[in-house]
């Protein structure tokens, strides 16, 4: 039998995977697949258990039974339970979270910087010894490239400002420029338009899309937006009290009664 190509199997798949915190359980079973180049909704009530999901993904949690497994481009599969989040970046995946945490005092460069120190080859001495001039070498790459990120995501006339002093439309690119720079094939974003105006989310969408085009990515989202989610979401996996509910093309989800009843207080979204 003919192994499945790169672009018929999914990128990422979560199979059976169960989290337990003693008598709490914050995901139930839950199996989905990301195909590669999507851009994928994950949605639910409040405590539904989709951060928790992210956070088995991503090595931060270890999930009582099931398991991760990830397909990088080009690449076999790897089981990713049991990584540590550091591990997991590595591998390819990389995260945002639904509370910005960006290195505050520091300058949207050196935030840039920080995400590409995960495959960084010198060891942080070898900086400060110039008998390791490949080190040096290293640094100006990372710091060019980083300056490069900001520029792509619109962000350069803040590369020298105070991370804490950015608009907060500009704090969750800058994020989302510091998880690229660990050159990841597939981002996770907590929910990216949390916080923002109505021009700001509507602009999102078509930020969401050229990030997957310019980038090379596939794209599994967190988000409450309504509007985000059914417009730029290809295909939305819905859960409820750590149990997938449904899951389909947007239409379907937005004519599905349980999500009706489960999300929406019984009402379709607006798109």
């Amino acid at each position: 039998m003919t192994p499945p190509s790169d672009a018929a199997r999914p990128i990422l798949s979560l199979i059976d995977v169960t989290l337990r915190f003693g008598g709490l359980v914050a995901v139930n079973g839950l199996s989905m697949s990301v195909p590669k180049g999507g851009i994928i909704g994950l949605i639910g009530p409040n405590g539904a258990g989709k951060t928790s999901a992210f956070n088995v993904i991503t090595g931060f949690y270890k999930p009582t039974s099931g398991y991760v497994e990830f397909t990088p481009p080009g690449s076999p599969a790897v089981k990713l339970t049991g990584f540590p989040p550091h591990e997991v970046c590595r591998a390819g995946l990389a995260r945002t979270f639904q509370n910005i945490r960006l290195f505050g005092n520091g300058s949207a460069l050196e935030n840039v910087m920080t995400g590409a120190y995960v495959r960084e080859k010198s060891k942080w001495w070898m900086n400060v010894l110039p008998i390791f001039p490949s080190a040096a070498r290293e640094e100006r790459e990372i710091r060019k490239n980083a300056r490069e990120l900001l520029a792509r995501l619109g962000l350069d006339k803040y590369t020298d400002a105070t991370a804490s002093s950015l608009p907060y439309g500009a704090q969750r690119r800058l994020e989302i420029a510091r998880a690229l720079a660990t050159k990841p094939s597939f981002i996770l974003l907590d929910e990216p338009a949390a916080g923002m105006n109505p021009q700001e989310s509507s602009e999102l969408l078509g930020f969401i899309r050229k990030l997957r085009e310019d980038f090379d990515l596939s794209i599994l989202m967190i988000e409450h937006d309504m509007k985000v989610v059914m417009g730029v979401c290809e295909h939305i996996w819905v859960l409820d009290q750590g149990c997938l509910i449904a899951d389909g093309s947007p239409e379907e989800i937005r004519k599905n009664p349980r999500v009706i009843e489960a999300y929406l207080g019984h009402e379709a979204p607006n798109a």
